[in-house]
């Protein structure tokens, strides 16, 4: 009984105003603001499938260590804390295998604890595979920017996969971030970078971030290519995290835009994949639309 009233008033309090907003599959969410921000500059990018803070740190833990996908570790919240040290140096994050509050994350929201902990205004979880007790398993966007459009897809094929896209600016000219996390199969995941594909075909300016699950020859000849986006530069090698050899997680970003600083975080061991970190420097024609205008978005 304690319980479940500690559930309801958890439940009521996470939906009130705020900068934050928790949305469950199929649900599209569009926020009405009186003013939208950009940097002075540039935008700190960051993408990291953090596996809901298992901290997989050698191939032969993926079997020894399998019931921590089940049950809290003893340093699971110890974990996310290190991982707050990391992505407060950022503007924009997208996470992948984030836990909403189950047993193995001691129920803790693992998205709001980040975003508590590195002082992230505005926060965004998709939940895309509910278990219930055992497993809260979803997206997560953290921003130190209010985007004007969040909205939530989910992906073709088996459920448990989706994309969140995050409009900022203003709608004339805006810049859009989809954070992804596709499947493993092939054939499954070219249907849905088809669907992303059609997401983001109106959008002069775009960014896709995340876990791709395959490396940057196979996204030459998928359905996403037709969007001309480009990958960043540089020897970007994401997973395993303690001896990576394969690029799987990445940044692309429309060719109008301008990317610089280019990373993977190699000293990041808390997790099974590597954070992939970038700077993009807002388009003119982005700050122009949002200086422009500066009355109530109406969707």
């Amino acid at each position: 009984m304690l319980l479940e009233r500690a559930r309801t008033a958890y439940q009521s309090w996470k939906t009130r105003p705020a900068g934050f907003s928790f949305v469950r599959e199929g649900h599209r969410r569009t926020r009405r603001v009186r003013e939208v921000t950009l940097p002075d500059d540039t935008l700190r990018l960051l993408s990291f499938n953090i596996q809901a803070g298992i901290g997989t740190s050698r191939f032969r833990e993926y079997f020894t260590g399998s019931w921590k996908h089940l049950v809290a570790h003893p340093r699971s919240v110890e974990t996310i804390e290190q991982i707050a040290d990391v992505v407060r140096h950022f503007d924009v994050v997208g996470l992948q295998e984030v836990d909403g509050g189950s047993l193995r994350s001691r129920n803790v929201n693992q998205l709001v604890h980040l975003a508590s902990l590195a002082d992230f205004p505005f926060w965004h979880q998709q939940l895309n595979r509910n278990l219930g007790r055992l497993g809260q398993f979803s997206n997560g966007f953290l921003s130190r920017l209010t985007p004007y459009s969040v909205e939530d897809h989910i992906l073709p094929g088996l459920p448990g996969r989706g994309v969140i896209l995050v409009k900022f600016g203003h709608p004339v000219e805006p810049l859009v971030l989809a954070v992804v996390h596709l499947a493993l199969g092939e054939k499954m995941r070219n249907t849905q970078l088809a669907y992303i594909t059609r997401l983001l075909s109106p959008f002069r300016y775009a960014v896709v971030v995340g876990d791709f699950n395959c490396r940057l020859e196979h996204l030459g000849s998928s359905p996403l290519a037709e969007l001309g986006l480009r990958a960043v530069e540089g020897d970007l090698n994401t997973f395993p995290s303690w001896a990576p050899d394969r690029h799987i997680d990445h940044i692309l970003a429309s060719p109008e835009l301008e990317v610089s600083h280019s990373r993977v975080l190699t000293d990041c061991l808390l997790s099974d994949h590597l954070p992939l970190a970038t700077e993009i420097r807002i388009p003119d024609a982005v700050r122009a639309a949002t200086l422009e205008h500066r009355l109530p978005l109406i969707d």
